[in-house]
């Protein structure tokens, strides 16, 4: 049964551009500003070892020059209408996200269609960004809770585009030249699949005709990316350790590869790390680890499902003492999800709980931005708000420990621990 207090397609206007990028906006009459939200198809996922950083790297210097604007002109103009726009770089997608007045936005459209269309990555810039860069690198090697992630992901993926990290490392980073950034921008940056999603107080014909203003004449070749390759999970248990003697924590990542967010099973698994690792305080696991046992300072799971067999991982955060016995209950949650049935009480709770964190999600026109953005991403289809209730209300038991079943597994995990000695 519908929910059709939700948006769905009777409130989100949905239309393609000729040159292929799809518009998706939704009016709230009462909002004075505009949120936009979307992506282009180009990301790390065709970047290989040798050149890990790269998309991230092309995403940092968009706003840093465009052919008509130096890069203190572009914040001029974004600060002295109140307005921010940002890009991120990912494994499948370069995002972007925005805010102005309604009124403002045409300008806003204009530096967006500017800094994705024309970017001109001055040589002084790169320099800058690479600063940055490898400044966040040599955080990322002092700090055990990202040192432990990033073993994590290299050690489950290897060889897979998912093994490297988006942000790079210091001596791919240091290699990256001007033509490597050009290449890449011009091979792969186009309107063919790009998404617009624009929330807040503009109707949506006024919408499409301001991005066709702008974004309508954009007509160029791109490279297709590829789609992510499958992992399956390891055949034995595999561990690595990150030495660093000078730290008074050890960080752990537990994990296996997850289901794809379009994967029929999703919601199932879901649902199964909500109970585990997320409700009440970081689920059963911030109940055991952290509550009962004082094992860890933290303890939680996370799925996060996407266009690819992105990871299911449990982390936590412990004294160095207690990395084996932290792990001794973790699997012990891992397996009782895996063989037993979710007491009905429990599963009731955690469903409950997640209808009724669905409309805070979209409180915002930012929020609700995410989510339509998403919706079209995973072609979820615009009922999808509307159907959500009743199909996390269908989830079961079962259903439950089937997907735990699956996708989680104590013999064959990566476990990857960062902290001051081996444990």
């Amino acid at each position: 049964m519908l929910n059709l207090s939700y948006p769905g397609p009777q409130s989100i206007y949905r239309f393609e551009i000729e040159n292929g990028i799809t518009v998706l906006a939704y009016h709230n009459p009462e909002a004075e500003s505009v949120v936009i939200e979307g992506y282009v198809i180009a990301g790390a996922l065709v970047e290989g070892r040798e050149r890990s950083g790269l998309a991230n790297f092309v995403a940092e210097l968009l706003l840093r020059g465009t052919g008509e604007r130096d890069f203190d002109q572009i914040y001029e103009e974004l600060e002295s209408v109140g307005a921010s726009l940002f890009f991120g770089g990912g494994r499948h997608l370069t995002d972007f996200a925005g805010n102005c007045l309604v009124e403002d936005l045409e300008l806003l459209l204009a530096l967006l269609s500017a800094s994705l269309r024309q970017p001109i990555f001055p040589e002084e810039q790169i320099e800058a960004v690479r600063g940055e860069i490898l400044t966040g690198l040599q955080i990322r090697a002092n700090d055990t809770g990202q040192m432990a992630s990033l073993t994590f992901r290299e050690s489950l993926y290897q060889d897979h585009p998912y093994g490297q990290s988006v942000d790079g490392y210091v001596e791919t980073v240091n290699r990256i030249q001007r033509d490597d950034l050009v290449d890449f921008h011009e091979a792969y940056y186009g309107p063919k699949g790009m998404v617009i999603t624009v929330v807040g107080g503009i109707e949506p014909e006024d919408v499409v005709a301001k991005i066709n203003a702008v974004f309508g004449d954009w007509e160029k070749s791109q490279v297709s990316m590829p789609k992510a390759p499958s992992r399956e999970r390891p055949t034995s248990t595999i561990r690595k350790q990150v030495i660093m003697p000078k730290k008074s924590q050890s960080d752990i990542v537990v994990g296996w590869p997850g289901p794809l967010r379009s994967a029929p099973d999703y919601l199932d698994a879901s649902m199964a790390n909500t109970i585990l690792g997320v409700f009440g305080m970081m689920g059963r696991l911030g109940q055991k680890v952290r509550e009962e046992q004082g094992l860890a300072y933290y303890a939680y799971s996370r799925l996060h499902g996407g266009l690819g067999p992105s990871p299911w991982y449990i982390s936590t955060g412990v004294d160095p003492d207690n990395v084996e016995l932290a792990l001794e209950s973790i699997f012990q949650e891992v397996n009782r999800m895996r063989s037993e049935p979710i007491p009905e009480e429990e599963l009731a709770d955690s469903q409950a709980y997640r209808q009724g964190s669905l409309p805070v999600g979209l409180e915002t026109s930012a929020g609700l931005a995410g989510v339509i953005t998403d919706i079209e991403l995973y072609d979820l289809g615009l009922d999808y708000l509307q159907q959500l209730p009743a199909k996390i209300e269908s989830i079961t038991s079962q259903s439950v420990q089937m997907a735990a079943e699956k996708y989680l597994n104590t013999e064959q995990v990566v476990i990857a621990v960062a902290g001051p000695q081996e444990s």
